[in-house]
């Protein structure tokens, strides 16, 4: 077992004065992320048609910012802690600001989905600065379950959010001003973080891991544009490429951080169970349910013929429950690794509810099986964000954040991309059932992985 050697700076009496302000623009600022994040998600279409985007740039207007994401959380969580969490985070929102606003304003398919990759690295400094500010606020204990549960539920509330807000401006309005409105609502967070929140960093300070941060880059990157172009022929020669460069890359990087004295990913963390148990309960809770749920509004409107509307609507049910639900996860008795395998237990459920509702008479089981996965993703928002900061080091909470996140967003492109395929070459009920599979086999993990001391 690795002990921690890195003291978190205890909040000064100011600092603590000055914590709920600081909840309120983390959780404001994820609220905002998640929105902007699933914003394509029902306006696939008409973006297309106003960009001329082809079948491949429709998959890259969907997977841009999850790449930006995925790419650089754990970057960002370093640089955080190690810099400035404040810093990092006003940085990053104003990027994704200036990425949003401008992306409402081009005309071409390559320029919308560079600016998507942008949104999603300033998005990736705002999740995982605004995880370690509310860890630095919010001393160990039952504040900051409550401050990590609720920081979860924004998660919930966002996807719950985004494709009503993309849909009904885009019905009333156009697409395009969703991302004006979501670059002005940017601003205003970067423009009031400076005033009411606190700069807070860990004691001990690491060097920038430049070989670390080019490795891990370039190897997620590669990785992730490999899962994308795969949609269109995993047996294509620049596939494989793009999947053995990803893989020479990130070999590199676990090579160099065992070497580093203090590296940016210290990969004894998976001698931690705890660690093991967030980092693989977020990597399902992408590949299974994220990227599973992400793709269905698409195929509502094509086999139901559902509107961008109502296809938004199911999905609303599933993260407006687990809104509710992570809010309330805090007064749950048990440790985390036992509410992330309750949540996807439940998750596996509603998947099962499903099996079968392919056709608009079983638009009922459809919402039932909605129902149940949603209260199954509540619980798993709610343990994941308390246990990505508890299974690493004091004062590295950003970290922790950076390197759950990276999990969960590449397990979600990763989702996405096979859900695509199982759909396209098989029917709905085999990706439900090997959706089911995924969650039952992470459930299994997560209860047989015992905790350490």
């Amino acid at each position: 077992m690795v002990e921690s050697t890195l003291a978190a700076a205890p909040p000064r009496p100011a600092e603590r004065t000055s914590a709920p302000v600081t909840l309120v623009i983390a959780c404001a600022s994820v609220l905002l992320v998640l929105i902007d994040y699933n914003a394509p998600l029902v306006t696939v279409p008409r973006i297309a048609s106003a960009l001329g985007a082809g079948e491949t740039g429709q998959t890259w207007v969907i997977n841009g910012i999850v790449l930006g994401l995925a790419a650089t959380m754990l970057i960002m969580g370093s640089l955080a802690d190690d810099y400035g969490r404040r810093r990092v985070f006003v940085t990053g929102t104003l990027l994704f600001a200036v990425a949003c606003a401008a992306g409402g304003a081009v005309t071409g398919t390559v320029p919308f989905v560079l600016l998507r990759i942008a949104q999603g690295v300033g998005a990736a400094a705002m999740l995982t600065a605004s995880m370690g500010l509310i860890a630095h606020a919010y001393p160990a204990g039952p504040a900051r379950i409550r401050a990590t549960g609720l920081w979860g539920a924004m998660l919930g509330l966002g996807i719950a959010v985004g494709p009503l807000v993309s849909a009904s401006l885009a019905t009333v309005w156009d697409w395009r001003a969703v991302y004006w409105i979501y670059a002005a609502f940017g601003l205003l967070i970067a423009a009031i973080t400076p005033r009411l929140v606190p700069e807070s960093r860990a004691e001990e300070r690491h060097s920038l891991d430049v070989p670390g941060v080019a490795t891990l880059a370039v190897g997620l990157t590669l990785l992730l544009t490999a899962v994308t172009e795969g949609r269109n022929g995993w047996g294509r020669p620049e596939v494989g490429l793009l999947f053995a460069g990803a893989a020479v890359a990130l070999a590199v990087f676990a090579a160099i951080e065992l070497r580093r004295r203090a590296p940016m990913l210290d990969l004894r963390l998976f001698r931690r169970p705890e660690f093991i148990v967030a980092t693989i309960g977020a990597l399902v809770t992408g590949l299974a349910i994220i990227g599973f749920m992400s793709y269905l509004p698409t195929v509502f409107q094509r086999t139901l013929h559902m509107s961008s509307l109502g296809s938004a609507l199911p999905f609303t049910l599933w993260a407006g429950l687990s809104f509710l639900v992570s809010m309330q996860a805090r007064r749950l008795p048990g440790q985390a690794r036992w509410q992330i395998a309750a949540g996807l237990v439940l998750a596996a459920s509603g998947y099962a509810v499903m099996l079968g509702a392919v056709d608009a008479a079983a638009v009922g089981r459809l919402y039932a099986g909605f129902f149940v996965s949603g209260i199954g993703s509540g619980l798993l928002n709610a343990a994941l964000a308390r246990l990505a900061v508890e299974s690493v080091p004091a004062g590295r909470g950003s970290m922790g954040s950076g390197a759950n996140q990276t999990a969960r967003y590449l397990g979600s492109s990763t989702g996405v991309a096979f859900t695509v395929v199982l759909l396209g070459s098989a029917s709905m009920n085999a990706g439900l059932l090997a959706v089911m599979a995924t969650c039952l086999v992470g459930a299994v993990v997560a209860v047989a992985v015992r905790p350490g001391r």
